[in-house]
């Protein structure tokens, strides 16, 4: 790996954060948001009963599991 494919990595890794914490952010204001994959709405879903907190899609194919300590 060169030193330009390194930092062509390091910028997709930098957008793909960005756009999930933006999604993160507009779930969690209440805002509607869609999958990215399957276009179905977001929802979030509290801990219960030593769960942890997650926003998901109907068929699971977003998935993210939030840290909320």
């Amino acid at each position: 790996m060169d030193l330009q494919q390194i930092k062509q990595l390091n910028k997709q890794t930098a957008k793909s954060y960005n756009d999930q914490k933006a999604l993160i952010k507009r779930v969690l204001m209440g805002k509607p948001a869609k999958c990215p994959n399957c276009q179905q709405s977001l929802q979030f879903l509290a801990p219960q009963d030593g769960s942890v907190a997650k926003i998901t899609c109907a068929k699971g194919c977003t998935d993210i599991e939030l840290d909320l300590s």
